[in-house]
């Protein structure tokens, strides 16, 4: 989740979820809550690391019909990204 779904409702659907939202509150927010900045920091890696497998055409259409052959397909993203 990212401040534009740091809602109340947001947030608690993904408790009901057995979520941990990590959601920083907005800067307005009037009842503001505690929240972990390292792990929110983290959350940077991991839209870093889907922004570069999208590059790759056939993982980001998605062409395959069964998941073992799109799972592939995303290892052998990593493998390429890896190999640079």
């Amino acid at each position: 989740m990212d401040r534009a779904h740091e809602g109340n409702a947001t947030r608690e659907a993904s408790r009901r979820a057995g979520l941990v939202p990590v959601v920083p509150p907005k800067a307005n927010r009037r009842d503001p809550w505690e929240h972990d900045k390292q792990l929110y920091k983290r959350r940077n890696e991991v839209e870093r690391v889907f922004r570069r497998i999208k590059h790759y055409r056939k993982v980001f259409t998605r062409y395959d019909k069964l998941d073992v052959t799109y799972l592939a397909v995303v290892m052998l993203a990593f493998v390429a990204i890896h190999l640079k």
